[in-house]
């Protein structure tokens, strides 16, 4: 079926919003999410027509002349929706809807008269450190700590976030934290929202490596599809901390209230999450807008085959076996990352006699010094400059 079982409602609201936007491309939005243009069209149109795409109910909006008790039931409805949002976000919701919005510190005292306040989770918010001027620029990606399940096993909430809009564009339930796991999650995306220019983690794994490498097999993968992976300093996780901020976030608003039995009952549960992150949460850092008002998709589609790198006729290029991490030059054999495996990379002259760059495409992943006894190493990882200092 075209739509993905576990969040039917979410994807046609998600779609119809998307598409709504000025200057969208519809038809490679419909192709995105597996549907014939004509049922786009049909969605479309039920909802400029203030159709709804869901059987439920909607929330009702307030009228003109609502008492001040109908404002307190309309606030007590909004934060028992929601258990984690405080006034603020209570107020802006109550403003879209065209209702009554009192001032915040009359929503706070209704919410504390009726024994609806409690002390925040975790901390105070991240700081916030940069961003992107546009969306799609850089995505962050990480995994939330696991969670136990009720049947025994552990789900590893996997969550990509666009830097500019902090739009939520993958919030999965794995069962795992494997490299296989982590590109089908993300290939799903790609073909939804298109690729980014590069992607902001974290030095651990799958696109990081314990043993300090610098390329892992994800990246690689990555980088054929012309997505950089950048990595946050050593011991910075301030300088990651809009995902930091999403996570504490996810655990408040679905994590700290409920339950799950399995991973099934999960997905459901952060599909329907992702959709009022995405089109109905407001968001501080956006002046209290929600993310769907600032993101767009990529215009970068996912290929439907994976490139392969090419290179000049006249380059020096080597194979590296499947078997071990070295290439054949002038002689002897020189380390490359492990992570090169079965791939093709070239061999180029540096500025210094008897030195040579090993090169992935553009990438420089090691150095060859003709004068020295052995191979050089892997070129170290510049430091990213959006880390702090």
């Amino acid at each position: 079926m075209p739509w993905r079982e576990v969040s039917i409602v979410e994807q046609r609201r998600e779609f119809v919003r998307l598409a709504s936007q000025e200057g969208a491309n519809r038809r490679e939005l419909c192709r995105r999410f597996g549907i014939h243009p004509s049922t786009g069209y049909k969605w479309l149109g039920r909802w400029t027509s203030e159709w709804e795409v869901e059987d439920r109910s909607r929330r009702p909006h307030a009228s003109p002349g609502r008492t001040e008790r109908a404002i307190e039931e309309s606030i007590l409805t909004l934060r028992d929706a929601h258990p984690a949002w405080g006034p603020r976000k209570i107020a802006r919701c109550l403003k879209r809807a065209g209702n009554a919005t009192p001032a915040l510190s009359t929503v706070h005292a209704i919410l504390r008269r009726e024994g609806r306040i409690v002390p925040p989770p975790g901390g105070a918010a991240a700081a916030l450190r940069f961003e992107m001027a546009v969306p799609n620029q850089l995505w962050q990606m990480d995994f939330k700590g696991w969670i136990a399940l009720a049947d025994g096993s552990r789900c590893h909430p996997l969550t990509v976030v666009d830097d500019h809009s902090r739009y939520a564009l993958c919030v999965e339930a794995c069962a795992d934290e494997r490299r296989q796991t982590v590109q089908q999650r993300l290939e799903l995306t790609f073909r939804r929202y298109g690729l980014p220019d590069a992607f902001f983690v974290d030095r651990g794994s799958p696109w990081g490596d314990s043993g300090g490498q610098r390329w892992t097999a994800l990246g690689v993968w990555l980088l054929k599809l012309g997505v950089r992976l950048i990595h946050s300093r050593p011991y910075h996780p301030q300088s990651r901390g809009k995902n930091e901020r999403f996570h504490r976030t996810l655990k408040a608003e679905v994590f700290a209230l409920e339950r799950f039995r399995d991973l099934a009952e999960v997905q459901r549960a952060l599909e329907r999450w992702r959709g009022i992150y995405n089109h109905e949460r407001p968001h501080e850092a956006l002046n209290d807008d929600v993310p769907a008002s600032r993101y767009r998709p990529s215009l970068r589609s996912m290929p439907k085959r994976l490139p392969e790198v090419e290179y000049d006729t006249h380059e020096i290029v080597r194979s590296v076996p499947t078997s071990n991490d070295y290439v054949a030059f002038k002689g002897r054999r020189w380390k490359v990352p492990q992570a090169f495996r079965g791939e093709r990379v070239a061999i180029r002259p540096l500025a210094e006699d008897g030195r040579y760059g090993i090169y992935f495409g553009a990438h420089r992943l090691a150095e060859i010094n003709l004068t020295a006894t052995k191979s050089v190493g892997d070129v170290p990882e510049q430091v990213s400059t959006m880390s702090p200092g």
